[in-house]
């Protein structure tokens, strides 16, 4: 097999690049191409090559067999010698190296700083903690990070480090079936079948493009509605209107803080925080630090239980003595997780989530906790997803993870949203500089 049989869109991974970055769906060839111009690279000189991914509990798990078969199709088994772990070059005594990142510490992974290239496979699942331990490790000099993926969601850790905001000296390429010069007419069929049985599914399979969200995402057509409405857009503070607070509670995992305003139908989330191990008194300081317009603090039905950590107190007795004006229990909206997700459903199209940073000269951010911005809330409903039976293969219930509280936040917002009034609007106005009868902003 010749260097000028690889298709075009891969001869730049025979130039010497740092990052060298292949994305693209089913049938492009990426993976097999990468693995040839590896082996081939390995043959004239003397290489040490990591091939890893995210997870690898197996050696069944990595690239090993793909470089295996492509070598004795490419015809050079007289100079590898393949065991059931490794791969080596006897002409030049290149060796291959199989790891798993999710398994490595930044200790551990010392081991790889002498390696000449790494081949980053299935890049999609690879997590931003993987990438700061393995990127500094890989330093010697004339080293090469080559990736190949299909897009999953386009705030993935791989796309944004390598499509979105890519480093010095990185070369990422676009390759689809159409620049596979072997693409055939089984796969052609493949193609066409799924086009017509998955037309929305088919843009990310074998067009390669981001997804609105992951596999069997409970919100994922919702989600991907209003990315195509522009829903999901510039929404600024509106002081004319109040700013509700909703919390989905949480100490050891995240406590997570939605700001939104509403507009006749419209529910506009323009703010999202999350944090961790952080007492109430310094989240009410934060708060005040953006000095909306308040209206009122919604919780979910845990933020009344009295607890003795807090000194017999509870939330919402807290939150009351810091001065902030919280709905009574028999006031707040209460339904199953599965009701919720039900009304969430039938509201989706009301709200619209600022895609910006609100924060500005009159609105700091916060100096404590952890400040996400709306993006987050955003991210967890692209990823919010159920458990998959392995009996049955059937989906269950949510499965609880860090981008839960996100989705549970949604829910409480989604099913209180009638009560968020803005009953102070026309005494606001009579303060408000520059007011005039013509102002665009109604609903109060």
């Amino acid at each position: 097999m010749s260097i000028a049989e690889f298709p075009e869109k891969l001869e730049f991974l025979f130039d010497p690049h740092r990052y060298k970055v292949v994305r693209g769906g089913r049938a492009s060839g990426k993976s097999w191409g990468l693995a040839r111009a590896l082996l081939i690279l390995a043959a004239g000189k003397k290489l040490r090559i990591l091939c890893t991914r995210e997870i690898q509990n197996s050696i069944k798990d990595s690239v090993h067999k793909l470089l295996s078969d492509q070598i004795e199709l490419l015809g050079l088994s007289s100079i590898y010698k393949i065991t059931e772990t490794s791969l080596k070059c006897t002409a030049t005594g290149s060796e291959f190296v199989f790891s798993g990142l999710s398994s490595q510490t930044v200790e551990s992974i010392k081991s790889f700083e002498g390696f000449d290239k790494v081949w980053i496979e299935e890049g999609q699942a690879i997590s931003e903690k993987s990438f700061t331990i393995l990127i500094p490790t890989i330093r010697k000099a004339g080293s090469e990070i080559w990736v190949s993926y299909n897009p999953e969601l386009e705030t993935d850790p791989t796309h944004q480090r390598f499509v979105v905001n890519p480093p010095h000296d990185c070369v990422s390429v676009e390759m689809n079936w159409r620049d596979n010069p072997f693409f055939n007419e089984v796969m052609d069929r493949e193609r066409l079948h799924c086009l017509t049985r998955d037309p929305e599914g088919y843009k990310n399979i074998w067009d390669g493009e981001c997804k609105p969200a992951v596999d069997g995402a409970i919100y994922y057509s919702e989600i991907n509605t209003a990315q195509k409405e522009n829903r999901i857009c510039n929404i600024p503070y509106d002081p004319m209107l109040k700013v509700h607070i909703v919390m989905d509670l949480g100490w050891g995992d995240s406590l997570s803080i939605a700001f939104v305003q509403k507009n006749l139908s419209e529910i506009r989330i323009i703010n999202y925080l999350e944090y961790s191990q952080t007492a109430l008194d310094v989240v009410s300081s934060d708060l005040k630090a953006f000095r909306y317009n308040w209206g009122k603090v919604f919780l979910p039905h845990d933020g009344f239980n009295k607890t003795l950590n807090a000194g017999g107190k509870s939330t919402y007795d807290i939150l009351r003595a810091l001065g902030w004006d919280v709905v009574k229990k028999d006031d707040i909206v209460i339904l199953s997780v599965e009701e919720g997700i039900r009304s969430a459903r039938m509201a989706f199209r009301r709200f619209y989530f600022d895609s910006a940073n609100v924060a500005g000269p009159d609105n700091p951010l916060p100096e404590s906790g952890q400040t996400v911005l709306t993006h987050r809330l955003i991210e967890s409903l692209k990823r919010y997803r159920r458990k998959i039976s392995r009996e049955t293969e059937t989906s269950t219930t949510p499965v609880h993870d860090e981008f839960s509280h996100g989705a549970d936040c949604f829910r409480y917002i989604a099913i209180n949203a009638d009560n968020m009034l803005n009953d102070n609007a026309k005494k606001q106005r009579a303060y408000h500089v520059g007011y005039s009868p013509l102002d665009s902003a109604v609903g109060y």
